[in-house]
């Protein structure tokens, strides 16, 4: 089973104070870059691993798509989407992503947000997504960039000039990697982007793009925070697609 990191009462508080968390979809300022490697929502049956709140799939129904189901392991994550959203369209479950099973051909599009990176097996994950898709349906997700899961200790190095640099050793070296973000002891999986990219080549799918995402000059302006993510990529946005 999964580590259900979320439904810590100390890390759920703690990821309520995100941006992302008050705002929505545009509170997450690699949304924009997302948005355009997605199809055409309507009329879509659609599936969000890792829903959280539910941000992405009121977007979806609000875009006139035809289904929308919405997985996370979380009752936290789920009891709070469910209380956000109004009206019909949408069936929130509780699911683990790593034992997970989908019906054939039921999906148009599987989506998932900053979600992947905590699974161990994520090829059954990708196989089952595939054969989930009917022919020609995508699969659009992001997930933490292997340079910025690689160290054994997340965080910046500065130098005598102030200079930062983030380290990538254990590059090489894949596996779980452990950090104190809201709570000690959260588990991730630290993969190369080559895996990522071969795994989901096995699965059978094509890769349509891949965006090592870094913040805008007009969004560092906005939100100066912001400024220390041109420095290094700290996630990575990938959209592949089933033949057909």
């Amino acid at each position: 089973m999964s580590q259900n990191i979320y439904d810590n009462p100390e890390f759920f508080a703690g990821y309520a104070t995100l941006d992302r968390s008050v705002k929505g979809l545009d509170g997450a300022p690699e949304w924009p870059t997302i948005q355009a490697m997605l199809p055409a929502l309507q009329g879509k049956n659609i599936l969000d691993l890792g829903c959280g709140y539910g941000w992405f799939c009121r977007y979806a129904r609000d875009n006139h798509a035809a289904s929308v189901v919405g997985l996370d392991i979380s009752q936290k994550m789920l009891t709070q989407a469910q209380s956000m959203t109004q009206g019909d369209g949408i069936i929130y479950q509780r699911k683990d992503l790593e034992t997970l099973t989908l019906s054939p051909n039921s999906f148009d599009l599987v989506y998932s947000s900053l979600a992947l990176h905590y699974l161990r097996d994520i090829e059954r994950l990708l196989v089952t997504i595939y054969q989930s898709l009917t022919p020609g349906g995508m699969l659009v997700f992001s997930a933490e960039h292997p340079i910025y899961t690689a160290p054994l200790n997340q965080g910046w190095i500065k130098d005598k000039t102030g200079q930062q640099s983030w380290p990538v050793n254990h590059y090489q070296q894949e596996g779980e990697r452990i950090s104190n973000w809201f709570a000690d002891g959260v588990i991730k999986q630290h993969r190369k982007l080559a895996t990522w990219i071969n795994a989901l080549i096995a699965a059978g799918f094509e890769i349509v793009c891949v965006d090592e995402w870094g913040p805008s000059a007009e969004q560092i302006a906005e939100n100066p925070a912001l400024d220390e993510e041109k420095e290094r990529p700290m996630v990575f946005l990938l959209s592949a697609r089933k033949p057909g």
